[in-house]
């Protein structure tokens, strides 16, 4: 008897085994229809093997769909990364078939002349129109357009029967990018890095790089470059480019575009689904080069993946925390060494775990020392707050006022970071102290004073601002405390009043095309000043922006995450990175109460290897990542006695190791999120332990009942 072990989208461990009809051919990777209760379901076979029997009798699988197959290699890759994060390999496998759930382009309406019938009055803009057809077809909208005239002299000449209108099916298909459309002229080391990534491609094989250069000095001009090489020596290859934010594809599309003279394919949650139909389709049909998108992008099916690039490789937006939790950078590292492709790690700011496997000579070490052309690195000065404080009711020193002032002279643009979306991060009652809270969930109201409402910037609950304390009752009583980017722009609208601003925040531009608009205008020179989070702090270049000033250098290192000191440094290094791009010198000013801590030394001295040093010390001391590894149990449910339950039953049921502690069960420092209490476990081992295997053991001893919801983070961020 032949059997197939299925993989379906459900919560289950492993594949379910199904009967094979001796009539119907199934492979690996095959897309079938398998009944699972009284419903047929879509499923991706994992294994077909025979055996002599089974002690209970398999249904059988109904059919093979028409759908394509999942190569070899993207299966591989699922079921690892399935194993590497405890995750359900069905709803992994239901991951890399996410584009097939969207429905097919529309079929395009095009028109083309009709032989042997002219116009019988040929006018000039008719005459216009059939020679800018010729014997082609186009579609209507794009003829008129390139006729120069009307839509209605085509539709004429449809009415008329000279041209007739019929409709094409949307082709599963992007433009082959030209290595040598526009290549870029590349100082020695960019060169140099280019030729190294591309000799690593067409040798073939794993090859792991990190792309360390400072801000502005042409990473992307490089990679691309190694892109040109490996698609000019292979023009099957395909290459996928991963971003950290929606709000940086569009630049580097435009960029793509320029070098190779078509568009790249996008994948991301902006994409519309019937164009993420026509990617998928494409990827895996081989025709389709140049990918560029978010982290689920990893999981396409390519047919011939040979190069993969994670810009901004640090960014911390490469972890998904929610549904399926895993790490893009670190599965792209993966889906090379199962591809035997190879990956570049690109920025300007390291992860700490990229640079330990740099350093032992695991990835090959890449540097670009010097900023492009004649542009150098911004001064970065320090405003010790506690002697130039700001103002009662302002968050803006006098140094930094004045500085603004003479940027703004000047006719340059200034940046004013801060990383803490709307007006105040806070909202309390003077009368009785109550901070506001969303409701069933600990986090923090904050004020948005654009839309006059509260927020959770946690769950996304809004609520207008109310007249009176839900507490005590007393009217006018609330008031906001702390600066969010709202009130900071408020503050130099007074300063300024002359002075163009703006804000820059995913509350100011939710979606891609309004951030596009923003960067454009300035770049164009449209703002003066421009107060930013971190939206602004990544990837882009404003050649007229001259002075960042931070409003706030502390705000990351609060709190006891151990990645605190890490996140802030890469975070103001990439912000005051914006600066002195072009040709006029770069000047940023960080506002501090703490101007002593290693992390604004090491900014302010513009020595990064000092404070990777400090740090990797520290993580070494307590075995802590990268010297170490972690994993976090987290247990949420609405009934706060069977949370109890679980993680007193999971302290108890911990497996005797070595090398390795469990911490708590405690309360998460979000207790209360949408109304579940939540409580957390953390696991710290050694680096050489079986991490995944002792998860595994212990879960195994534990029944966790459907009340429950258990998430296991291999390689925990957030500590929320």
């Amino acid at each position: 008897m032949k059997v197939a072990s299925v993989l379906i989208p459900l919560p289950v461990p492993e594949a379910f085994d199904y009967e094979v009809p001796e009539a119907l051919p199934v492979a690996r990777g095959d897309q079938v229809a398998v009944p699972l209760g009284p419903r047929l379901i879509r499923g991706v076979v994992a294994e077909v093997f025979e055996t002599t029997g089974s002690n209970r009798r398999l249904k059988a699988v109904e059919q093979v769909l028409a759908d394509p197959r999942l190569p070899e290699r993207t299966l591989d890759f699922v079921e690892w990364a399935a194993r590497w994060t405890l995750s359900p390999p069905g709803e992994m496998a239901a991951t890399a078939l996410k584009g097939l759930r969207a429905p097919r382009p529309r079929p395009e309406r095009r028109v083309r002349r009709v032989e042997g019938r002219s116009p019988a009055r040929p006018t000039t803009a008719r005459t216009a129109v059939l020679e800018a057809l010729g014997a082609r077809s186009m579609p209507g909208p794009d003829l008129a357009r390139a006729a120069g005239v009307s839509s209605g002299v085509v539709k004429g000449l449809v009415d008329e029967g000279v041209l007739e209108a019929f409709e094409v099916e949307a082709v599963a298909a992007f433009d082959a990018p030209d290595p040598d459309h526009a290549p870029a002229t590349l100082n020695p080391d960019q060169a140099a890095s280019a030729a190294a990534i591309a000799e690593a491609v067409a040798a073939g094989g794993f090859a792991p790089f990190l792309l360390d250069g400072v801000t502005g000095s042409g990473k992307t001009e490089a990679y691309l470059e190694a892109a040109a090489r490996a698609l000019r020596a292979d023009p099957t290859a395909q290459v996928l480019i991963l971003l950290p934010e929606i709000a940086l594809t569009q630049a580097v599309i435009e960029r793509i575009t320029a070098r190779f003279g078509v568009a790249p394919a996008e994948w991301h949650s902006g994409v519309a689904p019937p164009r993420r139909r026509q990617a998928w389709e494409a990827v895996v049909a081989g025709r389709c080069n140049i990918v560029v998108g978010a982290r689920s992008a990893l999981f396409l099916p390519y047919a011939n993946l040979k190069l993969i690039v994670v810009d901004e490789e640090h960014d911390g937006s490469f972890k998904q925390e929610e549904g399926l939790v895993y790490h893009g950078r670190d599965l792209a590292v993966a889906r090379a060494r199962i591809e035997g492709a190879a990956v570049v790690l690109a920025s300007a700011t390291p992860s700490l775990e990229t640079l330990w496997n740099a350093h032992q000579g695991r990835y090959r070490w890449l540097k670009l020392a010097a900023r492009h052309g004649a542009a150098v690195l911004p001064e970065i000065g320090l405003i010790d707050l506690r002697e130039c404080p700001p103002d009662p009711q302002t968050w803006l020193s006098q140094p930094l006022r004045e500085t603004i002032g003479e940027t703004l002279a000047r006719g340059e643009q200034s940046l004013l970071f801060l990383n803490r979306r709307g007006y105040a991060p806070v909202v309390l009652c003077r009368s009785c102290g109550h901070r506001l809270t969303a409701p069933d969930t600990d986090s923090w109201l904050v004020e948005h004073r654009y839309t006059g409402r509260l927020v959770c910037h946690l769950t996304g609950f809004s609520m207008p601002k109310p007249k009176a304390c839900p507490s005590c009752g007393a009217e006018d009583s609330l008031v906001p405390v702390g600066p969010g980017v709202e009130r900071v722009e408020e503050e130099v609208r007074q300063l300024f009043p002359e002075a163009r601003t703006a804000v820059f925040s995913s509350d100011t531009v939710p979606d891609g095309k309004s951030a596009r608009a923003l960067i454009q205008s300035m770049a164009d020179g449209e703002i003066d000043i421009l107060v930013a989070t971190q939206a602004a702090a990544k990837g882009h270049n404003f050649p007229r922006l001259t002075l960042v000033g931070v409003v706030d250098a502390d705000l990351g290192l609060r709190g006891g995450d151990l990645r605190a000191a890490e996140r802030t440094y890469q975070l103001l290094a990439q912000a005051t990175g914006r600066a002195g791009r072009a040709d006029k010198p770069g000047r940023a000013l960080l506002q501090t109460w703490t101007p002593e801590h290693p992390v604004l030394q090491a900014l302010a001295a513009g020595d990064r290897d000092a404070f990777v040093e400090a740090e990797m010390a520290e993580r070494e001391a307590a075995a802590l990542p990268p010297h170490g590894r972690l994993a976090a149990l987290i247990l949420s449910s609405e009934n706060a006695m069977a949370v109890e339950k679980v993680a007193r039953d999971l302290a108890e049921a911990i497996p005797n190791a070595e090398r390795l502690e469990v911490y708590g069960p405690a309360d998460a420092p979000l207790a209360l999120v949408r109304g579940r209490r939540r409580k957390r476990l953390l696991v710290r081992a050694d680096r050489d332990v079986n991490l995944q295997a002792f998860l595994r053991a212990w879960l195994a001893r534990v029944k966790v009942p459907a009340s429950v919801r258990l998430t296991v983070d291999v390689d925990p961020y957030s500590f929320l």
